[in-house]
C-alpha cells in the first residue's frame, strides 16, 4: 500500500494540471482496500476516489485524501457460450479490451482505446461508437466504506444510464471498487452502424471485419481525431452529447437540416455536442492557454500552462454560446473537482 503526503497529482490527470493532494493512498488488494476503509471511517477530510484521471479536471490542489486502486489481474470463467472476465479495478481498460479481442471474447471491440481504468469504467458507464460498458457489466465488487465488508453488486443494480451510475451520485464515496466482471460472448456480432465505422473499414476494403480488424479500425478513427494526452493535455470528450425530445428535435432539424443525430428512443434524439460546438465557431479556438482541439470540437485541451480554472472558463463560454444559438444545454462529461 502507498501512503504519501503532499503528493503530486500531475501523473494522475491527463489534462496535465500540476496540482497536489494532502494525502495519497493506493491499495493493491482487497485487504488493503479494507484497511483504507477502516482508516477513512475515522477521517473527516474530503475524499476523492481516483482512477487514471483521464475523465477528470482538477480546479486546484485537493485538500483532502485521494484514494487509487492498483489491483491487477484478469481471470476468465466460461458460462455456456459466454465468458465472465473478472478484472482488477486498477487494470487499464484498453488492455482488457485487447486481451478480450485476442482471446475471442466479444462485446467490447467498439470501446477500444477509451482511456482510463477498469474501476472507472463501472463508475462512468463509458461508451463509444454505439456501445456502452453497462451492456456487458455482470457485477462490481467493492469494499463498503461504512462497514468494511466486500459487496458484489450486479450490473443491473448500478443504475446505469448515459455516462452515469449510482457510483456518481447516491453511492459516491461509499465504495472502493476492487473488481469488475464483464460478461462477453464467444460469438462475434459486430456493431458497425454508428458514426463512420463502415467508411473506415471500407477504406481498407473490409466489408465483414474480424474482431481484430474492427478494433484496429476503431483505434485508427480515435487516433485520427483525438489528441494523445502524453503530447497535448486533455481528457477526451469534455461534453456529453445532449438528448432532446421530439419537439426540440423537430425545431432544430427544420432550422438546421444538415444536423447529424441519432434516434435513441421513441421520443429521444442524441445530437453530437462536437457539431454544436463547431457550429458556434469554437473549433480550433482558444481562451488563453485553454483551447478547443482543431480536429475534434468535443475535446478541450491544455495548450501548455493552463490551470483548471482556465479550462472551466473555456467550458463556460462554450456552454453559453451553444445555449444561445440552439436553445439547448450541454453538460461536461468530465468530472470537475
Amino acid at each position: 500500500m502507498i501512503d504519501e503526503k503532499n503528493y503530486s497529482l500531475l501523473a494522475h490527470n491527463t489534462f496535465g494540471i500540476p496540482v497536489a493532494c494532502d494525502r495519497f493512498l493506493e491499495y493493491e488488494s482487497i485487504a488493503e482496500a479494507q484497511a483504507i476503509a477502516h482508516f477513512l471511517r475515522g477521517s473527516t477530510a474530503p475524499l476523492l476516489l481516483l482512477g487514471a484521471g483521464s475523465n477528470l479536471l482538477l480546479k486546484g490542489d485537493f485538500h483532502g485524501i485521494v484514494v487509487h486502486s492498483a489491483i491487477k489481474g484478469i481471470d476468465v470463467a466460461p458460462i455456456d457460450n459466454d465468458v465472465i472476465v473478472r478484472c482488477g479495478s486498477g487494470e487499464i481498460f484498453d488492455d482488457v479490451v485487447d486481451f478480450c479481442v485476442t482471446h475471442g471474447y466479444h462485446g467490447v471491440e467498439n470501446l477500444s482505446l477509451i482511456p482510463g481504468e477498469v474501476g472507472a469504467s463501472a463508475v462512468q458507464n463509458i461508451g463509444a461508437y454505439g456501445c456502452e460498458v453497462k451492456d456487458v457489466i455482470e457485477s462490481v465488487e467493492a469494499v463498503n466504506l461504512t462497514t468494511g465488508e466486500v459487496e458484489t453488486i450486479t450490473g443491473s443494480d448500478c443504475g446505469y444510464s448515459y455516462r452515469n451510475s449510482k457510483f456518481k451520485h447516491e453511492w459516491k464515496n461509499h465504495y472502493l471498487i476492487t473488481h469488475v466482471s464483464y460478461r462477453l460472448s464467444k460469438t462475434f456480432q459486430p456493431h458497425l452502424d454508428y458514426g463512420n465505422i463502415r467508411a473506415a473499414l471500407a477504406e481498407n476494403h473490409i466489408l465483414t471485419p474480424s474482431a481484430k480488424e474492427l478494433r484496429q479500425s476503431i483505434i485508427a478513427i480515435r487516433e485520427k481525431k483525438l489528441p494523445n494526452p502524453k503530447v497535448i493535455g486533455n481528457a477526451g470528450s469534455f461534453f456529453m452529447n445532449p438528448l432532446v425530445d421530439t419537439h426540440t428535435f423537430e425545431r432544430l432539424i427544420t432550422r438546421y437540416p444538415a444536423m447529424p443525430f441519432y434516434k435513441v428512443g421513441e421520443t429521444l434524439y442524441k445530437i453530437p455536442a462536437g457539431w454544436l460546438i463547431e457550429q458556434c465557431g469554437w473549433k480550433g479556438k482558444h481562451l488563453g492557454r485553454a483551447g478547443v482541439y482543431e480536429k475534434q470540437a468535443l475535446v478541450l485541451v491544455n495548450l501548455g500552462g493552463a490551470k483548471g480554472t482556465d479550462i472551466i472558463a473555456l467550458s463556460d463560454a462554450i456552454i453559453h454560446d451553444v445555449e444561445k444559438k440552439f436553445g439547448i444545454s450541454i453538460h461536461p462529461e468530465v468530472n470537475i473537482v
